[in-house]
């Protein structure tokens, strides 16, 4: 899994003059050949925007400069930018005649084009291997996702097809596997014998930065659980594939995501939506989100969502997983906490709690933690708790870095299966179809706090280390 070919890749960017190629793709392209200088990558753009090649070089300069990788310019120098419709047959026929080595089409722009693009594609002579990356969301819902996979289906064989969930790339999930499968003292204990319970936290301090355009028509459950912790989910569920392959991982993560559902099938008990009113984070004032610009009020806009779902496997079943993300929350937490059970029988003369061991995984800075009972250094027969902490490193690339090396080495085992993104909005259709009945109230809490008035708290009190 990303190893490095030495055969020459056209990476085509399509929306190559918008916002994600310029922030995350060429900066985390230019660390990619900065760390791989062997690598052969031809870099083509193309978009709207009326560019020549010498206003994209400059755009394509700039964004390496910004990721540090200045030098690594000189792998793409000759890069050249195309005005093209890309949901027009001929335009697409015209940018891929002709490209060196395999070709790797990024569809860098959203949903809804990326979905007529590839029906224009159907129309166009594509050269054997192309790779088609697609950014989530897949779809709308389960029907849509299934629209859009027999439309790529009919273009290049599904190894061929990167359904990009930059969550896939971090390194953290890569160590998930790590720890969870190369360690006796981890591997037997990864059950319902022994786990109570399982969250997976992405809560944030930026707000809505912008973003009305797509956030508002997704909101937190969308845009983050359907899309991202899901995935998580899968990976801490799964059984252990036979490798690590693109077939045996995700047919291993595939099973997982078959076998989950709404807790007890119930989203008005299972789930919770909020919104973030005025308030404020450190030196930032944030107006209520339905102030924001472009907001549609009417839409009801969760910016804060938290589900509880069952894995109904003979290894998970009875074990909730939790899966929460938010947006203007005054205490940024991003992890993954694993509950495990307290011991059966503590030897009459211990004092003290007791309660059962947590594993967290900590995403971004990445740290792996287990909270322990241990004998007290002023009475050796009470217990208190400490924290064992590893840094697991910023991982050798960035997210994006991680997502292009494998687009470009052509390995699909951690970007998203056709099947895995319908399955992850059969999920969730429940929850859709209760939110927009109004059976889960929209909770409100102002910007700069924790959680909104009668939400559970996630909180544990610090440890000593």
């Amino acid at each position: 899994m990303g190893a490095v070919t030495s055969a020459t890749t056209t990476l085509l960017i399509l929306g190559a003059s918008g916002d994600l190629t310029s922030r995350l793709l060429l900066p985390a392209l230019g660390e990619l050949l900065s760390r791989e200088p062997s690598r052969r990558v031809h870099l083509r753009g193309a978009g709207m925007d009326d560019w020549d090649d010498t206003h994209w070089r400059d755009v394509v300069k700039t964004a390496f400069a910004a990721g540090d990788a200045d030098a690594a310019f000189g792998a793409v120098d000759q890069t050249t930018y195309q005005r093209a419709d890309i949901t027009e047959a001929a335009d697409l026929q015209r940018l891929v005649d002709g490209v060196d080595g395999r070709l790797a089409l990024y569809f860098a722009v959203p949903p809804a084009i990326a979905a007529r693009a590839c029906e224009a594609l159907a129309d166009v002579t594509l050269p054997a291997g192309t790779i088609l990356a697609l950014e989530k969301p897949f779809g709308t819902d389960a029907d849509s996702a299934h629209a859009l996979n027999l439309t790529v289906d009919r273009l290049v064989p599904e190894n061929q097809i990167f359904r990009v969930d930059h969550f896939l790339g971090r390194s953290t999930l890569l160590n998930l596997l790590g720890v969870r499968f190369a360690n006796r003292v981890i591997e037997p204990v990864w059950n319902a014998e022994h786990v109570e319970s399982v969250l997976v936290r992405f809560d944030e301090a930026l707000g809505l930065e912008n973003r009305a355009g797509y956030y508002d028509k997704a909101g937190a459950m969308v845009d983050m659980i359907q899309s991202h912790l899901l995935q998580v989910l899968a990976f801490l569920a799964m059984d252990a594939p036979a490798s690590l392959d693109e077939r045996d991982l995700r047919d291993a993560t595939g099973a997982a995501l078959r076998a989950t559902h709404v807790w007890d099938d119930d989203p008005a008990t299972a789930s919770r939506r909020a919104r973030y009113t005025a308030g404020s984070i450190g030196d930032r004032t944030f107006p209520s989100y339905v102030d924001e610009p472009g907001v549609d009020p009417s839409r009801h806009t969760e910016t804060l969502a938290e589900v509880t779902f069952a894995v109904d496997t003979a290894r998970w079943a009875g074990v909730p997983f939790t899966l929460r993300s938010g947006k203007a929350l005054g205490e940024p937490v991003r992890e993954i906490v694993v509950q495990f059970r307290p011991v059966r029988h503590v030897p009459a003369g211990l004092t003290g709690d007791a309660s059962g061991s947590i594993m967290r995984f900590s995403l971004g800075p990445d740290l792996l933690s287990l909270e322990l009972n241990v004998n007290g250094a002023d009475d050796p027969l009470e217990l208190e708790r400490i924290g064992l902490t590893a840094d697991l490193g910023a991982g050798a690339l960035r997210a994006y870095g991680e997502v292009l090396s494998s687009i470009l080495d052509g390995d699909a085992a951690l970007s998203v299966r056709g099947d895995a993104a319908e399955q992850c909005w059969r999920i969730v259709q429940p929850i859709v179809d209760a939110w927009r009945a109004d059976d889960v109230p929209l909770d409100e809490y102002p910007a700069g706090a924790t959680n909104p008035d009668g939400w559970p708290s996630h909180a544990t009190p610090p440890l000593k280390h």
